[in-house]
């Protein structure tokens, strides 16, 4: 399986990334267990998760993603086949949220303890905190680095300029500097990260894990009209992708994958795959049948003409 390197560091990553976010909300430990397995075995090496995974759901506090990550590897001894990526910054409730040095330096040890490792291969800013100097979150990141805490940090959620503002405060102080970016990138938001964060991307390297890459779903096909919202959870999120324009382009992809003999959501995820910017691309499964079909998309090569369809639509 060809890897690519994250940024400037020493991570490779295989071409699809684990993401964490259903694990303790559609996902029950028991068949987050499975598809964790299936997807390490299959030579895939990164999983990414967060603090915050899932306090959105009823009677959870988040860390419960982690919980079941660390349990997992606590039962396997797969630790040294496993890239952890988990985050920070999100509002954990009673005052727990931003990039201060004391709440990362508070969050990156409970995260610790709930995934059952003593490091972190990449560790995420998860949202911008203009509340606290760039300068101030660069050197707590540096220091857990020092301390063996964390391999190499990344952002999510950053703008072009507050992302160069870091760049430019980690090379002034000597601090590590953000190797990866964690944007909201997919076929039907394109704007969000190709009008100014790719371009920063590119001149300075920094590796790309794209999120919502199949769209909350949308991307795989199942939901076409208003009736398909019900067959999930996550339906409610789709509803406004049902336009014209979006409609379209799942026609287009629905062309694609008759070509490849493909899904829809291995022809999107082939087609971040083949983005120059893009080092992996972030998709989350449900159920075994779900993580072979995304699986399936690191096997696929669109060409030019297929590109080209995917770009004028």
């Amino acid at each position: 399986m060809k890897m690519k390197q994250l940024g400037n560091s020493d991570i490779k990553l295989a071409p699809l990334v684990l993401g964490g976010n259903v694990f303790g909300w559609t996902v029950n430990q028991e068949e987050g267990f499975k598809i964790l397995d299936a997807f390490i075995d299959a030579g895939f090496n990164m999983i990414d998760t967060a603090d915050i995974y899932s306090r959105w759901v009823t009677g959870n506090s988040g860390g419960e993603s982690e919980t079941i990550i660390g349990n997992w590897l606590a039962r396997t001894g797969k630790r040294d086949k496993v890239l952890l990526a988990t985050k920070v910054g999100m509002d954990m409730g009673e005052g727990r949220k931003g990039l201060s040095q004391s709440h990362i330096v508070t969050s990156v040890e409970s995260s610790l303890k709930r995934l059952q490792t003593d490091y972190i291969d990449l560790y995420f800013s998860h949202s911008d905190d203009t509340s606290t100097p760039l300068e101030e979150t660069m050197r707590a990141y540096s220091n857990l680095i020092k301390a063996g805490k964390v391999r190499v940090i990344g952002a999510s959620n950053y703008s072009a300029s507050r992302l160069r503002e870091s760049l430019k405060i980690s090379q002034t102080h000597g601090f590590p500097r953000y190797e990866a970016l964690q944007p909201h990138y997919n076929l039907c938001e394109r704007s969000l990260f190709e009008v100014e964060l790719e371009k920063a991307c590119l001149e300075n390297k920094i590796g790309v894990v794209s999120y919502y890459s199949l769209a909350s779903g949308f991307l795989t096909g199942k939901y076409r009209s208003e009736a398909d919202l019900s067959q999930s959870q996550r339906g409610r999120g789709v509803q406004k992708y049902l336009n014209e324009k979006n409609l379209n382009l799942l026609s287009v992809i629905d062309d694609l994958a008759s070509k490849h003999l493909a899904t829809p959501a291995q022809i999107s995820l082939a087609w971040l795959m083949a983005r120059p910017s893009v080092t992996a691309p972030i998709a989350s499964a449900t159920s075994l049948i779900q993580l072979r079909d995304i699986m399936q998309a690191a096997s696929i090569i669109l060409d030019k003409n297929d590109l080209q369809q995917l770009d004028e639509i």
